[in-house]
């Protein structure tokens, strides 16, 4: 196929949308079913380049969630605890690696991963399959799928869930252009390949990052490469737990990305686990209550005429002290940031959800001010020399 004719572009008024290869060579991807739109299809390809790169980098079957060309959330596949397979609602699944990776994929900021589209990196199988069918999503990307997979696949959204065969093989031209107002606009790819080579130059007292750190940081950085600038992203154990997107503030993407590094680690406190939900309440209404309930905001879901109707009996307020208390708990964390840090508050903000380890670009020229600020909190951070601003 050649080209595809689209239903409309970004929104309906934008009529006469498609998508072709310049060169008039035969698209790089096969539509297996359903009928995907102008914005599924930049998630689509903005998603897979971010998922091959993951398993390029760790060798790990990776996983991501996006929503309007920026992630939600990216994993690979680790050890899943109890815990966090009960918070991501999978304690139930049998799991493969790659359903692993696409849970906590998910499941870092279930939130904005509601209708999402997904990438996976490897072939997708019945337990990934199985996953995906019971969770609210507009379609997914993949180098393949068995035939079982995809039998379950075909089932979804009432047979319209949009199901993309990306060639694995597909290398891109290494010039792009894209058009704004009617003028073109024309670069070469962001080819950079990030390795933990990007991580020698450690300016700071503390030059430890261990090993599993150092996956996280490629992670953080990996994800950033196809994240809406500015943006912010923190890592924990192989998966996202907070990305900041598309802010025009450095700090304001820390201080985003951070909140929803805080809630990801909420979720996991004794009395949101203990949360007494009715059995009708539907997995994404449980994943709002808990947001509410977390948030400053709690009484809205605690009020007398609310509650009944999501729990079956009036669940204990999580104080402003508790959540203090247990967000201080919070370490190992892994911060990459797309470009360089301009001031120290943005890693005050970054202490304050657990962060031990950065990796952002250099070259401000607070430079000191940012690396003393590291040191009062004996972080170890290494500075790329990269920038991946991405628009």
């Amino acid at each position: 196929m050649k080209a595809l004719q689209l239903k409309y572009g970004c929104n309906p008024n934008q009529a006469a949308a498609r998508v072709y290869m310049k060169d008039g060579s035969e698209l790089p991807f096969e539509v297996m079913n359903g009928r995907p739109g102008y914005i599924n299809l930049l998630d689509a390809f903005n998603s897979y380049q971010l998922v091959k790169e993951l398993k390029e980098a760790t060798g790990l079957p990776a996983a991501a969630s996006f929503k309007h060309v920026s992630p939600a959330g990216a994993a690979v596949a680790t050890d899943m605890s109890d815990t966090l397979k009960k918070i991501y609602w999978v304690d139930d699944l049998k799991l493969s690696p790659l359903a692993t990776a696409y849970a906590c994929a998910r499941g870092a900021d279930r939130m904005s991963s509601y209708g999402d589209f997904v990438a996976l990196s490897d072939v997708c199988d019945t337990e990934t399959a199985t996953l995906l069918k019971r969770e609210v999503s507009d379609g997914v990307i993949a180098p393949g799928y068995t035939d079982e997979a995809l039998a379950i696949l075909k089932t979804k959204k009432k047979g319209k869930y949009c199901v993309l065969k990306m060639n694995a093989s597909y290398v891109p031209q290494p010039i792009e252009s894209k058009e704004v107002y009617g003028v073109t606009f024309e670069q070469g790819r962001n080819n950079a390949v990030i390795t933990t080579d990007l991580f020698q130059k450690r300016p700071t007292k503390n030059k430890t990052i261990p090993e599993a750190a150092q996956r996280d940081l490629l992670i953080a950085l990996i994800t950033l490469k196809y994240t809406q600038s500015n943006s912010v992203c923190y890592v924990k154990d192989g998966m996202t737990i907070g990305v900041g997107a598309g802010q025009q503030s450095r700090v304001h993407c820390t201080r985003l990305a951070g909140n929803k590094a805080d809630v990801w680690w909420l979720r996991q406190n004794p009395k949101v686990l203990a949360l007494p939900f009715r059995d009708d309440v539907r997995r994404p209404n449980r994943d709002n209550a808990i947001d509410v309930y977390i948030s400053d905001d709690s009484e809205d879901v605690l009020a007398d005429g609310v509650w009944q109707d999501i729990f079956t009996e009036k669940p204990a307020e999580l104080t402003k002290a508790e959540k203090k208390a247990w967000v201080a708990k919070l370490h190992g964390v892994a911060l990459g940031s797309d470009a360089f840090f301009p001031f120290g508050d943005n890693i005050e903000r970054a202490h304050r959800s657990g962060v031990d380890y950065v990796a952002q670009a250099g070259g401000s020229i607070r430079d000191d001010n940012v690396i003393e600020t590291a040191d009062k909190y004996n972080i170890a951070m290494a500075m790329t020399g990269l920038r991946l601003f991405h628009h």
